[in-house]
């Protein structure tokens, strides 16, 4: 089997938005220095840009593979296969699965949880992106701690964020419509659901207790936290105290300030740069990039976006490339702690992406994840 690869004639983007031509050797997963050895297989860069692979802290489209339906199931490990083509197709080379624990039964349910991460362990030699699991603990899901630190203690856990839905579910069930729609994904009846609700809600005081112990497991642990949907400065400053560092979709500029100035990562998602703005009426990423709030970005519940809002942001003249590129690679490796990957650097993974970058959209033309050619598409 051949382990060794050389791009020959790619382009590099710099970060002064010009284009350097280059060879790329990659060999026994890493990129390479040196010349290439007689026996290394050559893929044709000539044109198209190479770039590091996508690294995705927050996707949680995977769901609509589990559940294409209301009420419609499918395995998890038919649903992780299938993501895991859709990922690689959009240059997406490592990915954190965010799954949601919630206190709501059904599709984000602790079985279903537990089903999720089971069907990860196993399916996983088959993946060929480095498929990850972001913990999205809903903090009112006290019935689920114990069980939540124990997959943190035993390495389970890749991320760990810190959601809170209760008062947004509160609101948007103040109507039949909105209560259908979270009692028809827990597969419950309306007064059951508003039933279960008015409990979860009663638990409000016990909360701050149970995330400080959470908190402290994903510290004891070396994991990267998250806290999500910030509403004030003082709301991220409390998280940050108990060792969050993310900022996952603030909801206001001053929240997305007070993070940046205390040097943590605000998280925006890559759809809200295509739409032009929030589909929830929030913050708009694209302002947030212009002016050096927005870190990261995400393919939040869209993978195609991320790729596509890298290429917006530099079509408009908010960043080069290379600097917008940095918001879906280099940057998110940072936030996660990976040290290996990100960049087109001696030593990193091989992880890296040929793209036509001419096309009316970016058209991903090769993907190699860890050294290895795992999409080749028209080339020599």
């Amino acid at each position: 089997m051949v382990d060794c690869y050389v791009i020959r004639g790619a382009l590099l983007p710099r970060q002064d938005g010009g284009l350097d031509r280059a060879d790329i050797l990659l060999a026994d997963g890493v990129i390479a220095e040196g010349p290439a050895p007689t026996d290394a297989k050559p893929i044709d860069g000539e044109g198209l840009l190479a770039l590091p692979g996508l690294i995705d802290l927050h996707g949680d489209a995977f769901e609509r593979q589990m559940m294409p339906r209301p009420g419609v199931h499918f395995p998890s490990d038919l649903a992780l296969l299938e993501t895991d083509r859709q990922m690689l197709a959009n240059g997406i080379t490592t990915a954190y699965h965010g799954l949601t624990l919630s206190w709501e039964p059904g599709l984000r349910s602790i079985q279903a949880g537990r089903d999720f991460i089971a069907a990860l362990h196993a399916v996983r030699p088959r993946l060929a992106c480095d498929t990850r699991l972001h913990l999205r603990f809903e903090t009112y899901n006290l019935d689920a701690l114990e069980e939540a630190i124990s997959w943190i203690e035993t390495g389970k856990v890749d991320l760990l964020a810190f959601n809170n839905h209760v008062p947004d579910i509160l609101q948007k069930t103040s109507t039949n419509a909105g209560t259908a729609k979270y009692a028809d994904r827990a597969g419950m009846g309306a007064d059951e659901f508003r039933a279960l609700l008015a409990d979860i809600s009663a638990r409000e005081a016990q909360v701050p207790a149970a995330m400080a112990r959470l908190a402290a497991a994903g510290l004891a642990a070396g994991l990267p936290m998250a806290s999500h949907d910030d509403e004030t400065p003082a709301m991220r400053d409390d998280w940050r105290a108990l060792g969050a560092e993310i900022c996952e979709f603030p909801l206001n500029e001053a929240t997305a300030r007070r993070a940046h100035d205390a040097g943590c990562f605000n998280i925006m998602g890559a759809p809200n740069i295509l739409r032009g703005g929030s589909h929830a009426g929030r913050l708009g990423a694209m302002d947030m990039v212009r002016q050096g709030l927005c870190d990261v970005l995400t393919s939040d519940y869209y993978y195609p976006s991320m790729i596509e809002a890298a290429f917006r942001i530099a079509r408009d003249g908010v960043l080069p490339l290379a600097r917008a590129w940095a918001l879906i690679s280099a940057n998110p490796a940072k936030a996660a702690g990976l040290t290996d990957r990100g960049r087109i650097a001696a030593g990193l993974r091989g992880d890296i992406l040929l793209v036509d970058g001419a096309a009316e959209r970016p058209d991903v033309r090769a993907v190699f994840v860890a050294g290895r050619p795992v999409l080749l598409r028209d080339l020599a």
